[in-house]
C-alpha cells in the first residue's frame, strides 16, 4: 500500500513520488493533489474467486482509493475488451463486499477531465 500525504509547499508532489502503470492514472493523482484530495495508489487487492482448496485464483486491485470519500476507483481508458473484463470483476466485487465503494472512470469521463482542466492527452493517443 502507498498512502500518499498532502505535499507541503515546496515538497515534491505526491502524483511525482509514485511510479504508475499508465498515464491515465497520473494524471486524475496530479488533479486530485491539485485539489487536496488525499490518494492512495493501488493499496489492496480484493480476492474475486478461489479454488477448491481455498486458494486465490482471481483478483483486483483498484487504481485509487479516496480516504476522505471511502471510495476506491479504477480507471479505464482503453479497448472495450479490458473495460467488459474491469466491469465485471467491479461487479463482482460488489457482490462479494457491498459495503466497498467502487467506481469505474471510463475513457469518455478521463477525456471529460483532461478538456476542463487543460491536462496532457493520453501517451497513447501522442503517437497518433
Amino acid at each position: 500500500m502507498v498512502l500518499v500525504p498532502l505535499p507541503e509547499p515546496d515538497d515534491v508532489a505526491p502524483h511525482e513520488q509514485v511510479a504508475f502503470a499508465h498515464n491515465a492514472e497520473r494524471q486524475l493523482a496530479k488533479l486530485l493533489d491539485f485539489y487536496g484530495v488525499q490518494w492512495e495508489y493501488e493499496p489492496q487487492t480484493f480476492v474475486l474467486e478461489w479454488d477448491d482448496a481455498g486458494n486465490p485464483t482471481r483478483g483486483f486491485t483498484p487504481d485509487f482509493y479516496l480516504p476522505a470519500y471511502d471510495l476506491f476507483i479504477e480507471i479505464t481508458t482503453l479497448s472495450q475488451k479490458l473495460v467488459t473484463k474491469k466491469n465485471a470483476k467491479a461487479r463482482r466485487l460488489r457482490e462479494l463486499h457491498p459495503e466497498i465503494n467502487i467506481r469505474i472512470m471510463y475513457q469518455r469521463d478521463y477525456v471529460g477531465l483532461l478538456e476542463k482542466y487543460g491536462l496532457e492527452e493520453p501517451e497513447q493517443w501522442k503517437a497518433s
